[in-house]
């Protein structure tokens, strides 16, 4: 292609594999809330040359928030030369606990055969990557744009993003006077336009027992085989009523078009010992067992009705069996959240796609919640949506990777919805 724009990401090309080298070689794990404050002051640092004036901003009080792992978010603006839009580009820092099964180091930031391996390798540092390079792009080839240019770095999102996008969202950060268009560099594919996702609703269930020698149990009552007929009455009831509802949103993959639940996590009985303990289990019959449970429901979905199917259940459970008893606890609810397909930033991101690519945008919807819930139910501001570089179904797996084509094609397309909105031109 002959478009400056472009070439000027062409050529950016080593940059952009170094800084999200960089950004992947900074571990910041969530939880804990490792290492955000590194990661905000190297946004810093890289964004002032180019003329961003920067913002730290701390989320004090929120969910995992203290002195020792303090939620950092970084807000960086330019200034065009005249008035006009302002264009956010909105990447979360942190990324998910390693897990097992890699054969890379998952901060070692590898580049092999065209791909960067590492953890927040596609979930989002290569979309942040490829936000910055961008906009340094078009900043060097329109240096005369109109209106502004954001790039947050925010954190928290891996765990409901209320550190993060949400504070900044409370304090006035994505106000639509403020800010006109979002877009979430979510790794959804880079021939995609990702106008939301489905809703979620986490749950703990507890039952209850009584606690007696393990070698008479008839004298206790076992608080995990409660649970036992609670994961029953889901396998019976509850998984099929959910595969039998289907919703009209775009959601990929194919799957997610159904509701969907997964127990995160069991717990009955004594507490796990740590590694080095050697000695043997005490003998007691379990009085509690707790699962957590994190359903994701359809905009054709009610969430009282959601949360009424499940304690229905309980209750059901409750009324035939011996001794049952529970509680349940909510933890946390996301609605389900859509952009309108017509919406501006919509329609310029895939505009840009089709002419970096040669071909339509796909028009999708989000297994997962992601920042867009805060940004719309708190900012309220409704043009937004996520684009990015990277394969959905690598998040948050071993060897987690991001390819260097795809980043380069997504920062033309993002670099190109920048000069549709800054300049009102494509070429």
């Amino acid at each position: 292609m002959t478009d400056a724009l472009l070439r000027a990401i062409d050529q950016r090309r080593d940059d952009l594999i170094g800084l999200t080298q960089d950004l992947i070689r900074i571990p910041t794990l969530n939880p804990p809330g490792q290492d955000y404050r590194l990661i905000c002051e190297f946004l810093d640092n890289r964004l002032r040359k180019s003329a961003f004036e920067t913002e730290f901003i701390r989320a004090h009080g929120t969910p995992g928030d203290s002195d020792r792992y303090p939620r950092w978010n970084i807000v960086a603006r330019r200034e065009g030369s005249r008035s006009g839009d302002c264009v956010h580009f909105n990447s979360h820092t942190d990324v998910v606990e390693v897990g097992h099964g890699w054969t890379q180091d998952p901060f070692g930031g590898a580049l092999i055969d065209g791909k960067i391996y590492g953890r927040g390798a596609c979930d989002m540092k290569g979309g942040l990557a490829a936000s910055i390079i961008a906009a340094e792009a078009f900043i060097a080839t329109y240096p005369a744009f109109a209106g502004a240019i954001e790039i947050s770095g925010t954190a928290d999102e891996e765990s409901g993003g209320y550190g993060g996008v949400a504070y900044l969202a409370e304090q006035g950060y994505f106000d639509p006077a403020r800010v006109q268009h979002v877009i979430i560099p979510e790794p959804l594919n880079k021939d995609r336009v990702c106008l939301g996702h489905r809703g979620g609703w986490w749950a703990e269930i507890e039952t209850f027992g009584e606690i007696a020698h393990g070698s008479m149990p008839f004298l206790g009552d076992c608080a995990v085989r409660h649970m036992g007929a609670v994961l029953e009455a889901f396998e019976e009831k509850l998984y099929p009523a959910m595969a039998a509802r289907t919703t009209e949103m775009p959601v990929v993959p194919e799957g997610a078009r159904s509701s969907t639940m997964n127990i995160n996590s069991i717990h009955g009985g004594q507490p796990e010992q740590d590694a080095d303990y050697t000695g043997l289990p005490a003998h007691c019959v379990p009085d509690s067992c707790r699962i957590m449970i994190d359903r994701r429901f359809l905009a054709e979905e009610n969430i009282d009705d959601v949360r009424g199917e499940v304690r229905a259940l309980l209750d059901d459970i409750k009324a035939k069996r011996d001794r049952f008893d529970y509680d349940l606890r909510e933890v946390n609810v996301v609605l389900p959240s859509m952009t309108d397909r017509e919406a501006p930033v919509v329609q310029t991101v895939a505009a840009e796609i089709e002419r970096v690519l040669g071909k339509p945008a796909e028009f999708v919807a989000s297994p997962g919640t992601y920042d867009q819930k805060h940004i719309d139910r708190i900012g309220k501001l409704k043009n937004c949506i996520a684009y990015g570089p990277g394969i959905l179904e690598l998040a948050h797996k071993p060897d987690e990777y991001v390819g260097v084509d795809d980043m380069l094609d997504s920062a033309k397309v993002m670099a190109g919805a920048l000069r549709r909105v800054l300049t009102g031109s494509t070429e």
